[in-house]
């Protein structure tokens, strides 16, 4: 079982608690109306799972019920850190090495 800090409630939480609400750091087009069908569909289906390093966005569901966002490898299932809404990761590809 996963233990998730909540940036919120500043304390680790078993993972029942949480869920995972998708790609973080996804932006919603500004005028979503003059979007093709294809570009909108791209902006609601099409997300990246990559194989390593991720930015997930998750909800403390059964606690203070904010979204956050982790940084987590998908191959190992380690969460590197989490951070509140709004905010950027601190660790990234690039820095990864």
């Amino acid at each position: 079982m996963l233990h998730i800090y909540c940036p919120y409630c500043e304390e680790m939480r078993e993972e029942e608690e949480f869920n995972p609400a998708g790609q973080a750091h996804i932006e919603r087009p500004l005028q979503p109306e003059e979007l093709s069908d294809e570009q909108w569909a791209r902006y609601l289906f099409f997300r990246k799972n990559p194989r390593g390093l991720h930015h997930e966005m998750w909800v403390h569901a059964h606690g203070c019920r904010k979204y956050f966002n982790i940084t987590r490898n998908t191959v190992t299932y380690q969460i590197m850190e989490t951070y509140k809404m709004g905010l950027q990761p601190n660790i990234t590809a690039s820095k990864e090495g």
